[in-house]
């Protein structure tokens, strides 16, 4: 915009010139307009519209007194962040100053007194709740005990609904009402890292085991309560049936605001005058000039203290610019083969304060005849759009480059000397253009000079909203009628001076401080930024010097000469006639970047002596949300004042089309794009047709579709409309547009409504981005700001939870993330401004970095699904009708009949296994069943079959003798894994003793893992514990005694030892019904459970798997498992005894010495079936992974494997087994022979693949019918499908059937419920000290409540699978069941009426990040929390929040309450490498974790 200025005859002092131009430009912009000053930077000149707005939007707030949760935050976190140590160099040119900021706070003055009332409900919840660092985490630091217990209090007198007993929404109803009555463990009982004080006492001060001052579980009280407050009408309910979500696109409002006006009609610019000097080119105006002026001024350049330092003449100029086009067409190669002919395209890299160099190089190449790409000289290899420029050049065939020496010694170099090769550019040859390195022309060499054609003449580059550069071709004709415009509007005359303090490669300050200047014989000095940063006065300096009649500046400049010197009398303005002010989508300015990039030329200007006649419109926000013109007259705070921008260029026409779509034509009352019809502007993006259609050719259409006319348009990249007198008002721009649930918001108006709300304490240079992610059908606004080095957490917090309320009052939008981020690191734009598109790249790849961090899912995300009802009063009658009517079959299978299947004499003469043990030390008594290796794989014990039954019997006499044990007590087993806890196992079933096998506590972490042997020598009632002469040291040592009381263990007994002494008589069971072993074990849900084994159970057991494994005498098979409970405890000790087989045996520890252990022992003994854990496989999945040629170097091969079994009570890990098959059939393993086991507590082994029956078959299911507890089949690649494998072949005796775990009635093939098991194998029951019945019969002896005609006793597991019927044909020859596991039953969420398996979240959330090592979610108070484990550095901890909370959203439609990020290991793992989450659960609530930032999304 041009701002006339009337000086009086008594010349004013400067500052008083100053102040009456800003209150002039307030009037346009701060009181009219809410724009930003420039694209990205400096908007916070424009905030001072919004204080008032704010100051009421926070108002609202007050009435609420709710305190958001302030993150907790390490203490080295905290330290490091916001600190200098944290904060880069300031990089940027001085197109931003801090000097803006003191003026923010000048300007918000009088917003401080009505801000406090604001402000103290604020202060008040916030102290004590800003737990930065010291308060982080008191267990840690020992420190913030008072900060801790005030925001205890503060929360005391807050009434929340059940908030000393908060729901616990992980238990379902089958678990809370039928859960085996076992031990809850501490916390400190098995979680690895848990800190010794924690005690079972301080976890029960509530109903859920939470203490009521627990800091953290305050804190999500805290959110709970945020979360309460009432939302703006959500959007409509989509509707869900009850097989999937449906989501569709909501429904407009039917009250929202539409246009009612007439269709415009195109608005015509006044005619472009004619003068008769005005030159055929713009070459011909310098060859003019330079010919016959040659002395005149027509650039001065200023040095880094701003003083002139040269001037280019009009001579000057044209000689040297001669002497480049001569050079370049004729001296780079030879006459033959030149480097540059005609049309050629070449780069210009100068830098911003050599602008005579750039002339210079701009008119040769116009001479010249090539087409010259101004770009900005590249600092790094990588800078920020660094690769979208160089794709620019390399479509535009750029292979030639100019620049000045020392430019040319200032672009970064290898070590060869040779410049860098930028990401993404073509290999480019640099040529210097400094004088000495040209040739003169010989005098019969002339240009040639032609009247302006539609020949390109220059491409600038423009930038997109996604971060695409593209070139836009200005013609020579185009150039030339733009100079005639700009002449004619500005009405510039021969040989005045301009100051010019935009860049002059591109846009405004190209057009007039370049291209006009010439055209006019204009001189024009040039200021760069570099000066102002220095000294801001300097632009006010020159135009008093030169006695300037024009400057070209940004509202921003006028700001910094008016802080910088308020007492300058010594300056006089008088001179200026017009102030050209150029920013952004701004009402008070004449043109726009977007314009300037895609169409060359500008818009509008307001002319000469229009000031007074401006007209300004008071518009409601709502109605240009929707796109509609409407007065407001209600609420001011969301009122927008506009002001007109002037009429539309001399020559030109315009009209506003619709944004999005066809170009139908506004109505006038609608809010569309501006398109501009005019000889003076580009013709197209250079190499993109496509685009140039829909950019540069543009036919309007009226509301039938039907073009109007045949003049193309061109769009502008601006929105606006036009008023009345053919005014025309801009509004905003299309780069800067945020869609958010149909409605339009526009990223300037949110930056200064963050600015507004005293930003100065906390954000650097009022540096604020605002984009727009698509996160779950919607456009989600995220800001982003520069964070002060000096600014507090607590200041930074409290402006971020105040900017989060302004814009949600004020422009009726939701902010999905507010994150601050230290100073100097958002990637800059060639000029110091934000580059926008790279930084919302980084917001997505999680490369931000920021140092704070608030997400608010909960208030923007309102287009989620309706939670599901379940529909009550379908029966299980109802349920197996429906499906029989549907023609599905009940969702059974079993295995072969036991009763069909020949077998040797073994099983009618021995039903104890202690039998069998004697038949074989007499039959072959030197047949070895175990052999132990150590990590060298070394045999370092074996035990045959006399051997293991003498050392037996040694072990049952001394329990007799030593321990006075009668039959059917109980004796604690605490051996490490070897052949001693197989040979006391045996002892115990000889003296008739119920054996009980524990893991023996680690040294290093005594108080971690002591407790839970103490806890199940408790609960069996162990009257003996039989151990090494190592660990009995151990457990009465003083280490032990600081964890455990030490004297009240039972009768301990070392067996290193024995007296050799045979037992009189060895014990046999009266009944194959009495107890043979108990077997404890901990769940993934915290629950020590002990199960009973009858002798029965044991010999159908390994029977089952002598069947299924084909297992005999010859056989031999490694085991690489723990030997303390569920099927690697059968393996391990009773298998080879009732098989005969032998067995290998490889600790699991060793391998963390040496990982080849296992393989190289199934290679070296020829291995056919070996059976190992997760953890095992997982362990030589990562270790060996890149050390498959070692093992070929090795001579390790695994092509003699038949079956590799993954012993598990979990769903089937198929990515892990798929990249352990992949990564090692180089060495010669079948694809075919990785499979998996699944057994429970009630049963340990329900399936195992063997050695018969068909391959493991796998299934893609969609995951949002899994939720509805539904099958559905998808094909691979489907949209939210899950991959599934089958848990291994049914074993022999064993029949299952999927039940409905509320209704106990029978499931269809389609269905998932629990799976139930029958075998006579299964557990006898808990090993309870109360002896419950209730439990017993519900989950071992229960009856399905419908279409059991036979009343079958089945077993409860507790997992959810499905059966499928296959095309495979089974054993027995008819068609194959396979059973699927889902999950386990305990460990679902119940979230929003839908039922999840967190490993699901699990994996989504693991695969965001590199730096997520391991992940773990559980829920609280209906909140879902997700730990994440970090492996990389803390800087990147809180760039993992937003792409959690993102994954989680997208794939799982939930929103995530709680985001922990904490160190590796901190997850805590059990030994089948299964994740304990409840314990993880209470150590997070307990405030035991440590965690190095939490996260609360509001």
């Amino acid at each position: 915009m041009c701002l006339p200025l009337k000086m009086e005859a008594s010349c004013p002092s400067l500052f008083q010139l100053l102040i009456n131009m800003y209150l002039q430009l307030q009037f346009i912009t701060f009181k009219i307009y809410m724009k930003s000053a420039s694209s990205q930077c400096m908007n916070f000149h424009f905030a001072d519209i919004h204080t008032e707005a704010v100051q009421a939007a926070l108002a609202k707030h007050k009435e609420q007194k709710m305190a958001l949760p302030m993150p907790t935050k390490r203490r080295s976190t905290f330290v490091q962040s916001p600190a200098d140590a944290c904060t880069p160099p300031d990089t940027s040119s001085a197109s931003e100053d801090e000097g803006s900021l003191r003026r923010q706070a000048a300007l918000s003055a009088a917003l401080h007194q009505s801000l406090q009332n604001a402000e103290s409900w604020i202060n008040r919840s916030i102290q004590g709740s800003s737990t930065s660092s010291s308060a982080s985490s008191t267990l840690s630091h020992g420190e913030g005990k008072g900060t801790s217990g005030s925001l205890a209090d503060v929360f005391a007198n807050t009434r929340i609904e059940n908030f000393s007993v908060p729901p616990d929404v992980t238990a379902t109803t089958s678990s809370s009402s039928a859960r085996p009555a076992a031990i809850d463990l501490p916390p400190s009982g098995i979680v690895k890292g848990m800190h010794k004080g924690s005690n079972r006492s301080s976890l029960m001060d509530t109903a859920d085991g939470v203490p009521v001052s627990s800091r953290v579980s305050t804190k999500i009280q805290q959110l709970l309560n945020t979360l309460k407050r009432p939302k703006r009408p959500p959007l409509k309910e989509f509707f869900v049936d009850d097989f999937e979500e449906i989501v569709e696109v909501p429904q407009p409002d039917p009250n929202q605001p539409k246009p009612e006006g007439r269709q415009m009609t195109p608005v015509k610019g006044e005619p472009l005058g004619v003068v008769c000097n005005w030159p055929p080119a713009l070459e011909a105006a310098l060859q003019r000039w330079g010919t016959t002026q040659a002395k005149c001024p027509c650039l001065t350049a200023l040095d880094v203290t701003g003083k002139p330092v040269y001037t280019l003449t009009y001579g000057k100029l044209w000689s040297r610019s001669l002497k480049l086009a001569y050079t370049l067409l004729n001296k780079l190669g030879t006459k033959n083969e030149p480097v540059l002919k005609p049309g050629d395209r070449v780069a210009l890299v100068y830098p911003n304060n050599d602008p005579v160099m750039f002339m210079v190089a701009f008119y040769g190449c116009l001479l010249a005849e090539v087409i010259p790409v101004p770009i900005e000289v590249p600092l790094t290899r990588k800078d920020a759009g660094g690769q979208q420029i160089g794709f620019l050049l390399g479509s535009c065939g750029i292979a030639l480059a100019l620049t000045t020496e020392v430019c040319l010694k200032g672009l970064p170099k290898t070590q060869n000397g040779e410049i860098v090769q930028f990401k993404g550019w073509p290999r480019l040859k640099w040529v210097v253009t400094d004088s000495k390195y040209l040739s003169k022309s010989p005098k019969d060499w002339q240009p040639n000079i032609s009247a302006a054609g539609t020949e390109p003449a220059y491409i600038e580059y423009k930038t997109s909203k996604e971060g695409s550069v593209m070139g836009v071709t200005v013609s020579r004709i185009a150039m030339l009628s733009h100079c005639q415009a700009l002449s004619q509007a500005c009405n510039y005359s021969e040989g005045e001076t301009i100051v010019n303090v935009l860049d002059f490669k591109k846009d405004a300050g190209l057009w007039h401080g370049i291209l006009t200047n010439v055209m006019n014989k204009l001189h024009t000095v040039s200021v760069p930024y570099s000066v102002m940063k220095t000294c801001p006065l300097s632009w006010v300096q020159r135009v008093h010097a030169h006695k300037a009649k024009v400057a070209l500046v940004k509202c921003r400049d006028l700001h910094w000469a008016m802080m910088a010197h308020r007492d300058q009398r010594d300056v006089s303005l008088s001179s200026l006639r017009m102030l050209i002010v150029t920013d952004g989508a701004n009402p008070c300015e004449y043109a726009h970047p977007a314009v300037f990039r895609r169409e060359g030329s500008q818009l509008v200007i307001s002319r000469l002596g229009q000031l007074s006649s401006n007209t300004g419109a008071i518009l409601s926000m709502n109605g240009l949300s929707f796109g509609v013109i409407r007065v407001n007259t209600e609420d001011k705070n969301s009122a927008l004042t506009v002001q007109d921008v002037g009429h539309v260029m001399p020559g030109g026409m315009m009209c506003i089309v619709k944004p999005d779509g066809p170009p139908q034509l506004c109505k006038t009352d609608e809010i569309g794009e501006i398109c501009v019809s005019s000889r003076a502007g580009g013709m197209m993006y250079y190499g993109l047709a496509g685009v140039t259609k829909n950019t540069f050719e543009v036919i309007p259409v009226n509301s039938a579709g039907s073009p109007v006319g045949d003049v193309p348009f061109v769009r502008s990249g601006l929105l606006g409309f036009v008023g009345p007198g053919s005014l025309v008002f801009v509004v905003g721009k299309m780069d800067g547009l945020l869609t958010v649930s149909g409605r339009r918001h526009n990223a300037d108006d949110i930056v200064a409504t963050g600015l507004a709300v005293e930003s100065i304490k906390t954000v650097y240079r009022g540096r604020i981005a605002v984009f727009s992610v698509s996160v779950f059908y919607d456009e989600r606004i995220v800001v982003v700001a520069e964070q002060r080095p000096d600014a507090s957490e607590e200041d930074s917090f409290q402006w971020m939870s105040r900017v989060l309320q302004a814009i949600d009052s004020i422009h009726q939008v939701g902010v999905y993330c507010l994150a601050l981020v230290p100073a100097n690191t958002l990637p800059k734009t060639p000029l110091g401004g934000i580059h926008i598109s790279q930084t919302k790249q980084h917001f997505l790849e999680g490369s931000l970095h920021p140092c704070n961090i608030l997400m608010c899912p909960h208030t923007c995300v309102t287009n989620l699904p309706k939670p599901r009802q379940k529909q009550p009063g379908v029966g299980p009658a109802s349920v197996m009708v429906g499906n029989l009517v549907a023609g599905k079959r009940i969702a059974q299978a079993s295995g072969r009949d036991l009763g069909q299947i020949e077998d040797n004499d073994l099983v009618k003469k021995h039903q104890f296994l202690t039998e069998v043990l004697q038949w074989r030390a007499q039959a072959t008594p030197d047949h070895p069943l175990f052999l132990l290796l150590n990590a060298k794989g070394t045999t370092v014990c074996t035990a045959t079959c006399l051997q293991l039954h003498k050392k037996a019997e040694r072990i049952a006499s001394v329990l007799c003798d030593k321990g006075h044990l009668n039959a059917g007590d109980n004796v604690v087993l605490l051996y490490p894994p070897g052949i001693e806890l197989i040979t006391a196992f045996y002892g115990c079933l000889y003296a008739g003793c119920i054996p009980v096998t524990v893991r023996p506590p680690h040294a290093q972490s005594l108080a971690a893992t002591l407790p839970t042997v103490r806890m199940i020598v408790e609960v069996s009632k162990a009257a003996c514990i039989l151990t090494t002469q190592t660990l009995m040291r151990l457990l009465k040592s003083r280490e032990a005694a600081a964890a455990v009381d030490v004297k009240t263990w039972p009768t301990i007994i070392d067996t290193d030892d024995l007296p050799r002494k045979r037992l009189s008589q060895i014990y046999k069971p009266p009944t194959p019904e009495m107890l043979a072993y108990l077997d404890f074990s901990v769940s993934t849900t915290g629950m020590l459970t002990g199960v009973k084994m009858s002798h029965a159970a044991v010999s159908g057991l390994c029977r089952a798997i002598k069947l299924q494994c084909e297992l005999y005498s010859s056989r031999q098979i490694a085991i690489c498992l723990d030997p303390y409970c569920g099927l690697g405890f059968v393996l391990w000790c009773l298998c080879s005894v009732y098989s005969g087989h032998q067995s290998i045996l490889i600790p699991p520890m060793e391998l963390e010495s040496n990982l080849f252990l296992w393989l190289s022992t199934v290679s070296q003994y020829k291995i056919r079936d070996t059976f190992c854990s997760y953890s095992v496989m997982e362990l030589c999945t990562k270790g060996l992974g890149n050390q498959v040629e070692m093992l070929k170097a090795r001579g390790i091969n695994l092509s003699c494997v038949r079956t590799c079994v993954v012993v598990a009570e979990e769903r089937p890990r198929v990515s892990l087994t798929h990249s352990f098959s992949k990564l090692f059939k180089d060495i010669g393993l079948s694809p075919r022979a990785v499979s998996t086991t699944f057994g429970s507590r009630v049963n340990v082994a329900i399936c195992l693949q063997g050695t018969s029956g068909p391959d493991p078959t796998t299934v893609y299911v969609d995951l949002k019918s899994l939720r509805h507890d539904r099958v559905r089949l998808v094909e691979r690649g489907a949209p939210q499908s899950l991959l599934l494998s089958e848990s291994g072949k049914i074993l022999p005796g064993v029949k299952v059937v999927i039940v409905n775990p509320e209704t106990k009635g029978p499931l269809g093939d389609s269905h998932l419920g629990e799976i139930w098991v029958n075998s006579p194998h299964t557990a006898s029951g808990y090993y309870t000290i109360y002896d419950n019945e209730t439990l017993q019969a519900d989950h071992f002896n229960t009856r399905l409540s419908f279409g059991d005609a036979a009343q079958t006793l089945w077993a409860r597991t507790g997992y959810l699978g499905f059966v499928r019927r296959t095309e495979l044909t089974a054993a027995s020859g008819e068609r194959h069941d396979a059973l699927y596991v889902v999950g386990a039953l305990d460990e679902t969420l119940e979230l929003r009426g839908l039922r999840y398996h967190p490993i699901d979240i699990e994996t989504s959330v693991s695969r965001t990040h590199r730096s997520i090592a391991e992940c773990a979610v559980f829920t609280w108070t209906n909140l879902l929390v997700v730990v994440v484990e970090l492996c990389g550095c803390e800087q990147e901890a809180l760039d993992l929040v937003p792409l959690v909370t993102n994954v989680v959203l997208e794939e799982h439609y939930l929103i995530v309450g709680v985001v922990v990020v904490v160190d590796p290991g901190v997850i805590p793992i059990n030994s089948r490498g299964e994740k304990q989450r409840m314990h993880l659960r209470d150590s997070f609530l307990a405030d035991q974790l440590d965690p190095i930032y939490v996260a609360y999304n509001m």
